[in-house]
């Protein structure tokens, strides 16, 4: 085939793909613009996930009449002139493409005007072409009203997710611009329906508030203020300048203040949870530099390792670290995302981001405060000796140990006959577990049981997720879910994305159990609970179920009601450092003998530990 050159709507297409990959590309890249400039108040209406409709308006500094198609044109920015200036940059936009490529894939509607100008413009354009232009009355600041994103590009909308799934991602993105700037008031509605609105008061922990919940957003630690950086680079210097075409604007004054490395030039600011504050999996952690969020696996890592020996396994933090450093000293310019960043020097950010955290939860972290005091010291307690006390709380904690709330004995039955049908007949033995007498307990962890094979180690924990997890899905194939209905239903405010995941599957979650409905803007209605978490909060219990159903978002995931299962189970099994009566280890080993897979929890993590007797004997030199 003949070498040519691509004609320009081809090419223009081709180089959108780079910059907007779902509607929330979009609001991203325009809410950036709003930032440089200069704008305090800026509003995002979305339709359909952003399919039909996104308009972003803003109070910003407009762009001047003879300027605005030229900001459409590819590589029109006023952000830099020469390719040294790519090694000071201060602003979130600068490579001058994403008008250019939003028009390319959709019909955009741009409206400005300037304060010195006495009438706005108006500026159509469909794929990229300039249909229609005129003057317009509308006070100062932009308007862009993007419509059928990639109606010329048929098979890139047909990939597009639900639009839930895509109303979520731009819940990500705006919540996120509002903790980078706290000083920014945000406003989102989706189909005509404010879901969140930002205070505005240059306060973070407001922000934190909206977005959290009070409870959360109270409970976060501020990393404690040190030293400040000796670069006179500052936040505020990254937001002087325009949208890609617009004209120079003042900055926004930065209030940061933050744990650093005075040598370096960093600063490290922020919050982050207490050790008793954790979620599921690393989506809580959020991490801005130079007031652009970045993904970076080893600043994320830092974070991680800060909590080291203060989370239990498999728990991580809540934290909003933003790092401020002189800007030489990091490259924006590595995808046209914008979405990840080099240093010059990786380890020495490490090092500031994890000291700060550490040096935060050491001198602030408080005492935790037991949500229940215990029996014996409640006022107007039973006065029963506490040998009889405790030997009540062991019969209903024997109760739920391996059931799902009270069970029939047909119940029972078919539990086992599920089981039985899961185990593979062809090397059966060799998947099941030999008959155990428990002899007792070490650590308050392991289970020690003997067989007639050796000693068996067990991990109680993993065991009990074990047989919590087999029993709660062969109780959902039968559509006989225990349910727990709470006293009064509990109103559970949740993260935008976190609504937006729950409500979009109330029908899942109402198989396991749950009855959730929604109960106005990020809030959701508990009802009722499976019953293994009846004690469990109900803003932990929909966190963690909210964090089993991102997996959705994951190629090659499991199923979502396995998904949500194993968090559930998790949260419900006996933990390590739990004290049992001989009569609770017993029950355990006897229905964990009845899984399919005893050997393993849902996690893949081994349950149990065989010592032979061959290997016995080898240590004793017999």
């Amino acid at each position: 085939m003949p070498i040519r050159v691509l004609p320009e709507d081809v090419a223009s297409q081709i180089a959108a793909g780079e910059v907007v990959e779902r509607p929330a590309s979009v609001v991203k890249e325009l809410v950036e613009n709003c930032i440089d400039a200069g704008a305090r108040d800026v509003r995002v209406e979305a339709q359909s996930g952003g399919r039909q409709l996104i308009r972003v308006t803003d109070d910003g500094c407009g762009v001047p009449s003879d300027e605005v198609e030229l900001a459409f044109h590819r590589h029109s920015t006023s952000k830099l002139t020469t390719a040294n200036d790519l090694a000071h940059i201060r602003t979130l936009g600068f490579r001058g493409e994403a008008l250019a490529s939003i028009a390319a894939v959709s019909r955009v509607t741009f409206v400005t005007r300037v304060a010195g100008e006495p009438v706005g413009k108006l500026v159509r354009l469909e794929g990229g072409r300039v249909v229609n232009r005129q003057e317009s009355g509308r006070p100062p600041g932009t308007a862009v009203t993007v419509e059928d994103l990639f109606f010329n590009v048929p098979a890139r909308r047909k990939f597009l997710r639900t639009p839930r799934t895509e109303r979520r991602h731009i819940d990500a993105w705006l919540t996120r611009y509002a903790m980078a700037y706290p000083e920014l008031r945000i406003t989102l509605s989706h189909d005509g329906r404010v879901v969140f609105q930002s205070p505005g008061s240059a306060s973070l922990r407001d922000v934190l508030i909206a977005v959290y919940g009070l409870e959360i957003g109270a409970a976060l630690l501020e990393i404690v203020p040190g030293t400040q950086p000796t670069s006179t680079a500052d936040g505020a210097d990254r937001r002087r300048s325009v949208a890609d075409g617009r004209d120079q604007c003042p900055p926004h004054q930065s209030s940061a203040a933050g744990n650093g490395d005075a040598a370096s030039g960093i600063q490290v600011a922020g919050f982050v949870s207490p050790p008793s504050l954790h979620r599921a999996n690393r989506g809580y952690i959020t991490l801005f530099v130079n007031g652009r969020w970045v993904r970076d696996a080893r600043l994320t890592y830092a974070v991680v390792q800060a909590y080291h020996t203060l989370l239990p396994s498999g728990r991580y933090p809540l934290a909003v670290v933003m790092v401020h450093m002189p800007p030489e000293d990091v490259d924006v310019n590595v995808h046209p995302a914008k979405a990840e960043v080099r240093f010059r020097d990786g380890d020495v950010v490490f090092r500031a981001v994890q000291r700060a955290v550490r040096h935060t939860l050491l001198n602030k972290s408080p005492v935790p405060i037991a949500t229940r005091p215990p029996a014996a010291l409640s006022p107007g307690g039973s006065g029963q000796p506490w040998a009889m006390r405790m030997s009540g709380q062991r019969e209903a904690r024997l109760e739920r140990l391996t059931g799902l709330g009270s069970q029939s004995p047909g119940e029972q039955l078919r539990f086992e006959q599920v089981a039985a049908s899961r185990r593979p007949e062809a090397g059966g033995r060799a998947e099941g577990l030999p008959p155990l007498r428990v002899v007792g307990q070490v650590g308050t962890t392991y289970i020690v049981a003997e067989g007639p094979e050796g000693i068996y180690l067990i991990d109680q924990h993993a065991a009990h997720e074990r047989v919590l997890f087999e029993r709660l899905l062969a109780q959902r194939e039968k559509a006989a879910v225990a349910s727990q209905t709470l006293l009064e239903p509990a109103p559970v405010e949740l993260a935008p994305e976190a609504e937006s995941l729950i409500e979009e599957h109330l029908e899942l979650l109402s198989g396991l159990g749950f009855q959730v409905e929604p109960f106005g803007g990020t809030t959701m209605l508990v009802r009722a609970v499976p019953a293994i978490v009846a004690d469990a909060a109900p803003r932990q219990i929909l966190e963690d179920v909210a964090a089993a159903l991102e997996v959705g978002d994951v190629p090659l995931a499991g199923t979502l009601e396995g998904a949500v299962a194993l968090q559930v189970c998790k949260r419900a099994a006996i933990k390590a450092g739990q004290v049992m009566a001989q009569a609770e280890m017993e029950e355990l080993v006897r229905t964990l003998e009845q899984c399919a897979s005893p050997r393993t929890c849902p996690h893949g993590r081994p349950t149990m530990i065989h010592l032979s007797v061959e290997q016995l004997a080898r240590q004793f030199g017999r």
